[in-house]
């Protein structure tokens, strides 16, 4: 895949993901393979200004001007948090809705729901109020069948009537939802016309673009999101696109997708919810990349940031997805990778509830004015705080000593705030905190897991983000995990795995049958159908057909079942056979999530489902210098650190002068200049040959001795 900038020498590939708390830049030089790491505080009213802050300070590590640097960068790809914080904080357009006559309730309705984290049945929850309130959802006189026939014409007179209603109320954007219409979807491409013909100005989302598969309210749902959020989106793009060509990028820019994969900017622009956890939804393939290279193919992704805790369970080294997501109380029936996300990271704020129970979480004191010991007017305790008192964060060392702490105002916010309501001193207080965040942690992972039917004891933590590090082999050693992997470029982990991720789209199509009688024509239709509609897509991305791959999927369940299974189906020509292939995929499938199968029962074809992906630009990373010196002429110090309560003489090494073989006996501290690595007592830490960490719990070597 040629992905090139214009004419000139190209030196840099550049990510950056855009957090809660920094914005993380991660520049590889094509010729030597050597990645450097780069952090700027995210700046929430204007994301793009703490973008080219981190590329401003990247042009300066290699001695340019930011314009120098990025005429020289080939490729840059790029996370966001934008659309999750603009659905988070329901601040995003003004939004109508025009859909078929008696189904404005739909998004409503929502088949009873309140919200995704209670009972429908509990009467104490408030009701959902939808994006688009009664008033702003109209109805137009138009119908079609599941299996796309339309029955009643388009009234184009409503359609032209609704958007002058919608005018009159000054709406920002639209979503345009018919029924069946991911079967017909004639009626919303004309109605998307009437409406860009009277709201020229106004952003247009279509279910069909947006989601082009059964059930209503998934549909709707998804496309009343990207509508919602489909203004901010388009506005920031713009800003962002403006201020790198000012600043002479001439490269090709790609967007992180919520699914795994990366696309152009104008497609981006057209399909905003895509976006949502665009950031996180890369650090599973960060983790495959750094799994294997240790080993392991069986790995939790823990990615650990300044606002929160992304989780990832991945088997057999393959990013999971998954279409069952909720953003906030808002169902999304898009294909995103599977991560659950908590509210604990560096920035969580300790407090004591109603009970007289410590917490942390879910606020974050985010970058501004973040931890109290950043000295930028917080006064709430936090995780990082609490790090501080333990002296596994040295003030004077944090991003290398380019923001120093203030350990004063950490210990009289852990002091005012935890300690002295609970009785304890300011070390105990941090302590507890500690310990209240770790718990946390490992509860939610252990949620995850058992969700699965899988033992977590089974895999290796990959840990990432700038607080990772820190608090992975506590978490480890809560779960009797006996391996934590820490690699080098840990503190930008998800910008790394952008990297790592494939580039491609994927697509979606319904069509619902038994599969006993499916048309085969059909489904051999509906694949070529979407592999035409791919090879005409990823041309803006430059890719020739013949390098473009193909993997497709159905989803399938027991007729009767509600849920579905999503299982591979073969490639090349669609026949009965590779149908019945399908099937027994499914069976194998169903027994392996659920214990059980039911080869007696019928089958039921839902979705087909295409990923169209070519080759990544190759990448190698530069390999750590082996040496014969030991570990000792890295370290640079001692000092007191609290492992459970008890205060221990620590070494504190210098990570930059470790060498790949070199083992530390816990406990540790390592300090890289973007993160800091923490081994506890029970656990050992040995370096390889990427300059990563790996870190052994001792204890449980000990026990499988026994």
């Amino acid at each position: 895949m040629a992905l090139r900038p214009p004419k000139g020498v190209v030196l840099f590939r550049v990510s950056v993901d855009v957090g809660g708390t920094f914005t993380d830049c991660l520049v590889l030089e094509e010729s030597t393979g050597e990645v450097r790491q780069f952090k700027a505080p995210t700046t929430p009213s204007d994301p793009s200004i703490g973008l080219m802050t981190a590329l401003t300070k990247a042009a300066t590590a290699y001695e340019l001007t930011v314009e120098g640097f990025a005429a020289q960068i080939g490729l840059l790809i790029h996370g966001t948090t934008l659309a999750t914080n603009t659905l988070i904080k329901k601040d995003g357009a003004k939004t109508g809705m025009v859909t078929t006559r008696d189904f404005a309730d739909v998004i409503e309705i929502r088949r009873g729901y309140k919200n995704v984290r209670t009972s429908m049945y509990n009467v104490f929850v408030p009701p959902y109020e939808p994006l688009v309130p009664r008033r702003r959802r109209l109805e137009v006189t138009e119908r079609s069948t599941y299996e796309g026939e339309i029955i009643t014409a388009l009234n184009e007179g409503d359609v032209r009537q609704a958007a002058e209603q919608l005018r009159a109320d000054s709406v920002e954007s639209v979503a345009i939802c018919f029924l069946h219409s991911y079967a017909a979807p004639e009626n919303e491409r004309r109605a998307q016309e009437i409406i860009r013909e009277i709201l020229p100005d106004v952003h247009v989302a279509t279910s069909h673009d947006i989601l082009p598969v059964w059930r209503e309210w998934e549909r709707f749902s998804t496309t009343v999101v990207s509508a919602y959020v489909g203004p901010v989106v388009e506005q920031y793009l713009e800003a962002l696109e403006r201020r790198l060509h000012e600043n002479d990028f001439d490269g090709t820019l790609l967007m992180m997708l919520s699914d795994g994969l990366v696309e152009t900017v104008d497609r981006c622009r057209e399909r905003a919810v895509y976006l949502i956890g665009s950031g996180p939804a890369a650090a599973p393939a960060a983790a495959i990349y750094a799994g294997e290279t240790a080993g392991h193919r069986n790995v939790l992704s823990f990615d650990m940031g300044g606002t929160s805790i992304d989780i990832g369970v991945i088997m057999d080294a393959e990013v999971p997805t998954t279409t069952e997501n909720w953003a906030g109380d808002e169902r999304l029936g898009i294909k995103m990778v599977d991560i659950h996300s908590a509210g604990a990271g560096g920035g969580s704020i300790a407090w004591i509830d109603s009970l007289g129970l410590l917490r942390v979480g879910p606020q974050s004191a985010g970058s501004d004015p973040g931890p109290a010991c950043y000295g930028n007017g917080g006064t709430l305790p936090t995780t990082t705080d609490a790090d501080v008192l333990l002296g596994y964060v040295d003030p004077d060392y944090f991003l290398g000593g380019e923001i120093k702490l203030e350990r004063a105002k950490a210990a009289e916010a852990v002091r005012t705030e935890v300690a002295e309501p609970l009785g304890m001193t300011e070390t105990e207080g941090a302590q507890a905190i500690l310990t209240a965040v770790s718990s946390f942690m490992a509860d939610q992972i252990s949620e995850v897991f058992t969700s699965r039917g899988l033992d977590v004891r089974d895999i290796a933590i990959v840990a990432g983000g700038g607080a990772g590090p820190v608090h992975a082999a506590f978490i480890a050693e809560r779960l009797s995990v006996p391996t934590v992997i820490v690699p080098s470029i840990a503190a930008t982990f998800s910008a790394f795995g952008m990297f790592a991720m494939d580039i491609g789209r994927n697509y979606a199509r319904s069509y619902i049958a038994s599969a006993e009688i499916a048309d085969v024509g059909r489904i051999a239709g509906l694949f070529q159908q979407m592999e035409d509609e791919a090879a005409v897509g990823l041309q803006a991305m430059d890719a020739q057909a013949g390098e473009v791959e193909f993997v497709r999927t159905v989803a399938m369940r027991y007729i009767g079942q509600f849920s579905e299974v999503e299982v591979s189906f073969p490639s090349g020509e669609v026949t009965d056979e590779s149908l019945s292939e399908a099937v027994a995929n499914f069976h194998r499938r169903h027994e392996e999530l659920y214990t059980f199968q039911m080869p007696w029962k019928g089958t039921e074809l839902l979705t087909f489902y295409l990923k169209a992906t070519v080759q990544k630009a190759r990448f190698e990373l530069r390999e750590a210098e082996e040496g014969e010196s030991e570990a000792t002429a890295a370290q640079k110090s001692t000092r007191e650190c609290v492992f459970d309560s008890v205060a221990v003489e620590t070494p504190v090494y210098d990570g930059s002068l470790l060498r790949a073989g070199n083992r530390l006996e816990g406990p540790a501290i390592v300090e890289e200049t973007t993160t800091t690595v923490v081994v506890p007592p029970a656990f050992t830490c040995e370096v390889d040959r990427q300059h990563g960490y790996v870190l052994t719990s001792q204890t449980d070597t000990a026990a499988s001795d026994t």
